[in-house]
């Protein structure tokens, strides 16, 4: 497909060719690979897993969770193959159902695009912190402060690569790709070579661990039921943010084939490096005193069964993976913002739907990026004894929730059009209707669980209540779904009707224009 046909089909949908459309079709799949990152992912939310069911939620919970997602992505390549706009899953809603659909979309979409922003960069934030940290010999103490501090100076930097590199963007993207195989099959080879020993094939796929406080620490019924599927975090979170694919779609040539092709080939190909890097992490894991010691945090495996200059190599290599993951994520977040904002449904959005004279969203790059900051400020406080503020994972939970959320409206919606639906080029046929249903019940179970407490002091009136514990995820989420539904009820609905046309008329030439 040319750049005339893509324009073309975008003015179908209403929309001029406003975004430079610049990218390759490996681009548009870089993106999202790059969103999701093994080496962020797995590496940042590991002790999540290893505290909530230890080995098996890992060695078995990510294969498990990674083929529901896949079927999410399937559901959803059909989907940008329909309709390739920057709007992606909001558009979706809006034109499958309501507008009502659409800005209860929107803005799940927003705020799950915005949290993954602040949690890949504030992740990102940590382990420089403790990579510099070990180069200078402990000179550089990695505090929280300075932690929050190397964030927001890492969410300046991909403010302004994103606002000045367009083309360097898409470029990095697929460098970012590179990164990625190579980092990761370096770290596997280090973990497979030096330690000195490893452990067995029994301890990795059946070894269970409860260090949650639920349960009394034991591996009954309420272990199963709700310490495990906590533990499923580590999967969901790393896998997602795939829908990148989709707002990048107006720069990207033959959009409607190749935005599908590289969402669901993005979550493939990272489920498998993701598995096989997990893997190598539990078969190095043969200091499990240590490692619950310092909560599961995925550092200690290093420290413990390497030489201190590998382990600083591979907290180096999962810290470069992690920026080039948030540059994406920004990229992403702005392009929803400004697809959002072009239909009216954001406060100011006249601002945040600007483009500048190199066709970038500036305002709405901007603006994101601050309010990243803003929802992460509680991570400067942790619980006593822990490597990771509990307000982290309450972040990562957010970006779930709201993603995930805001992929189940569309896709709920396709399922009722039924054989009314329109497919493009990409299309799932028959098997639409199981897919679909799979999707959307395993997203309603996800986000059920991870609403709630990640510990028993989190729980109010529990005897060790501390609010630095809290999961405040349903208060965010539950906060958010309040305003928007009163701000749909007292105002919106009597001015949104979803997307709007920016493309002109055709005028016949006999017409005057």
């Amino acid at each position: 497909m040319t750049t005339d046909e893509d324009s073309r089909r975008l003015a179908e949908l209403g929309y001029k060719q406003e975004l430079a459309r610049t990218w390759s079709g490996f681009s548009n799949f870089a993106i999202s690979f790059s969103i999701i990152s093994i080496l962020a992912g797995c590496f940042t939310t590991f002790g999540q897993a290893w505290n909530n069911g230890g080995p098996i939620a890992i060695s078995w919970g990510w294969p498990v969770i990674s083929a529901f997602i896949l079927i999410i992505g399937f559901c959803m390549s059909e989907l940008v193959s329909a309709y390739p706009t920057a709007g992606g899953i909001y558009w979706w809603a809006a034109k499958l159902g309501k507008p009502i659909h659409g800005w209860f979309t929107g803005w799940l979409n927003l705020i799950g695009l915005i949290a993954v922003t602040a949690s890949v960069d504030y992740g990102c934030a940590t382990f420089l912190n403790i990579t510099i940290n070990r180069l200078t010999g402990g000179a550089w103490e990695a505090t929280l402060p300075q932690a929050f501090l190397l964030f927001v100076i890492i969410l300046v930097l991909h403010a302004l690569i994103n606002i000045y590199s367009h083309r360097l963007i898409s470029l990095l993207q697929n460098v970012s790709v590179w990164w990625h195989v190579a980092g990761a099959a370096i770290v596997i080879a280090i973990l497979v070579f030096a330690p000195s020993d490893h452990q067995s094939v029994g301890f990795v796929f059946t070894e269970t661990i409860n260090n949650s406080g639920f349960g009394d620490g034991d591996q009954g019924l309420p272990f199963w039921l709700y310490v495990l599927p906590l533990g499923f975090l580590l999967t969901q979170y790393t896998i997602t943010g795939f829908d990148a694919c989709a707002h990048v779609s107006e720069e990207t040539h033959g959009a409607a084939r190749t935005a599908a092709r590289g969402l669901w080939q993005s979550i493939f190909y990272s489920a498998i490096g993701g598995w096989v890097l997990l893997l190598s992490f539990l078969f190095a894991a043969t200091h499990v005193d240590e490692i619950n010691k310092q909560g599961g945090f995925v550092g200690a495996i290093f420290d413990t069964a390497l030489s201190a200059p590998l382990a600083t190599a591979i907290f180096a290599i999962s810290t470069i993976g992690q920026f080039f993951c948030g540059m994406s994520c920004v990229t992403s977040m702005s392009r929803m913002t400004y697809a959002f904002s072009r239909d009216g449904a954001v406060p100011g959005w006249r601002l945040w739907s600007k483009v500048d004279r190199n066709r970038t969203p500036v305002w709405a790059i901007l603006g994101g990026c601050v309010v990243a900051a803003l929802i992460t400020l509680p991570a400067l406080y942790a619980p006593a004894g822990t490597e990771t503020p509990v307000a982290f994972y309450a972040v990562v939970s957010i970006a779930v929730i709201g993603l995930y959320l805001a992929f189940l409206i569309p896709i709920w919606l396709r399922l009722r059009m039924g054989d009314a639906f329109k497919p493009g080029p990409w299309t799932l046929g028959s098997k639409y209707k199981a897919l679909c249903w799979i999707a959307c019940v395993e997203i309603v179970v996800v986000s059920i669980y991870f609403v709630m407490p990640f510990s028993p002091a989190g729980v109010p009136g529990d005897a060790g209540f501390t609010w630095t514990s809290v999961n405040y995820a349903p208060i965010a989420v539950g906060v958010v779904l309040i305003g928007i539904a009163l701000w749909w009820s007292l105002s919106a609905k009597n001015w949104f009707t979803g997307p709007r046309r920016t493309i002109d008329e055709e005028v016949p030439a006999s017409e005057p224009r």
